[in-house]
């Protein structure tokens, strides 16, 4: 029984610490981005959870879906983030209130249909609030088992932590030397305004970053020849080949099976036909029996001649020298594979463009031959140029499954091709547009969202 105390204790004690670590994490963060992974993430430490959403009030800035437990970027337009601004703004009661569990009862409709699609059964609504008229936000914590009474507690203590320190960055604070400013003379006042509103007519270009990697120009597709089983590979991925070399092998089995078959087929249309051909100089009945004998040996001699040209093509060839470019062959091993199926990709490693991804919410009006500089991860600091050659007309899917605009550029560097495979960051310069516009875009778009211009 003393062991068990002493256990109870120590469990108690580490659960305190642990609330005063991440209070004390949540007062030192230096930036809001900082404060909203400690909410979703390290809160982990206290109450286990499987996700955790942060999610802040419509107020003078962005409201909605702020941080995902496990997503180093929120996509504004991504279903589950569109799905949980309007059930968490449905859950919200309106004022302060303590910790509770929710869960897909509390919505009706297709919301409440919705909710095994995208969080698990148990639920916990922590309100993140400064005073009973307050109301910043709150976090979403979501597991498979149910909520105890001492979790909804604790979470409480916390929470009372997090407000705070989250409405140190949601405040508006800094307005004191701009005060002073002001409050000198009226010349003084009305050169500031004058310098201001000169300054926001400054053109400016207007750009925007976007990840980058550079893919081989125009590269040579092998494809599958015919139908069959991927043998194994006589080149290693990213190896250089030269025109006519084997880059891979099918499984010849079953060719050579068909082979087999047409081959003995072939020789019984042969004798038989050469029986009948014997026969046929005393007897009337074979002679007429020829024409047909010989065209079903002639149907058999293309059988084999067919299924001796399928056993030939089971070897695929290089048709340019090059880079193999090619996953993991274990992958491709034992795999069966359909005529004209893509294999791998030749390509000259001396020519090579730009494939960027620009998301949807950073995308601006761009043509063919505005330019990009291209910052290699390796090496930020020698930025390669580059032209911008075609933009995609829909937004899909990237790589990373976020939605974007899928961008091609010609490198200029001729001389200092990087290697095929590399990322980095690439800025793509656009039209001139005033100071203003380009400081006031993003919040002009967010205001023409939510007032529906």
């Amino acid at each position: 029984m003393k062991h068990v105390a002493a256990s109870n204790i120590e469990a108690q004690l580490f659960g305190l610490s642990t609330l005063v670590q991440l209070g004390k994490r949540a007062r030192h963060a230096a930036t809001a981005q900082e404060l909203a992974f400690v909410m979703v993430n390290e809160t982990n430490a206290l109450v286990p959870y499987r996700q955790a959403v942060l999610w802040r009030r419509e107020g003078k800035g962005h409201g909605g879906v702020v941080a995902i437990s496990g997503s180093a970027v929120v996509e504004r337009n991504a279903p589950i983030t569109l799905w949980l601004n309007r059930a968490l703004a449905r859950l919200d009661p309106g004022a302060a209130d303590a910790p509770r569990t929710v869960g897909a009862a509390d919505l009706s409709g297709a919301l409440g249909g919705e909710w095994a699609e995208w969080l698990p059964g148990h639920a916990l609504w922590v309100p993140l609030a400064l005073d009973a008229n307050h109301v910043l936000g709150g976090l979403l914590l979501a597991r498979e088992q149910p909520w105890s009474d001492g979790e909804r507690h604790i979470t409480g203590e916390l929470a009372d932590s997090f407000a705070h320190a989250w409405a140190g960055f949601l405040g508006g604070r800094r307005r004191s030397l701009a005060s002073r400013i002001w409050g000198g003379r009226r010349f003084l006042k009305l050169a500031i305004a004058a310098a201001l509103i000169g300054v926001m007519f400054l053109p400016i270009t207007l750009s925007a970053l976007a990840p980058a990697e550079v893919v081989p120009f125009k590269p040579t597709i092998v494809r599958a020849p015919l139908e069959g089983v991927v043998d194994h590979f006589t080149v290693e991925p990213n190896a250089p080949v030269r025109r006519g070399q084997t880059l891979l092998e099918l499984d010849p089995r079953a060719i050579q099976n068909k082979l087999d078959v047409a081959t003995k087929a072939l020789a019984v249309a042969e004798a038989e036909y050469r029986q009948a051909a014997q026969e046929a100089l005393f007897d009337d009945k074979s002679r007429a029996k020829l024409t047909v004998l010989k065209a079903r040996a002639d149907q058999r001699r293309t059988d084999v001649s067919y299924a001796q040209s399928l056993l030939d093509r089971i070897h695929v060839t290089a048709s340019r020298d090059g880079l193999a470019l090619f996953d993991d062959p274990n992958d491709w091993i034992g795999r069966p594979v359909t005529i004209g199926e893509r294999l791998l990709e030749i390509a000259d490693p001396t020519q090579g463009e730009l494939e960027i991804w620009l998301p949807i919410a950073d995308a601006i009006t761009l043509k063919p031959g505005a330019d990009v500089e291209f910052f290699l991860n390796i090496s930020p600091g020698s930025p390669l140029h580059a032209t911008l050659r075609q933009t995609s007309y829909e937004a899909s899917l990237s790589p990373a499954n976020l939605l974007g605009y899928r961008l091609k550029a010609t490198l200029d560097e001729a001389g200092r091709m990087p290697r095929i495979g590399l990322r980095g960051t690439a800025k793509i310069y656009g039209e001139k547009v005033t100071l203003f516009y380009y400081l006031a875009r993003r919040p002009l778009a967010a205001a023409r969202q939510f007032l529906g211009w």
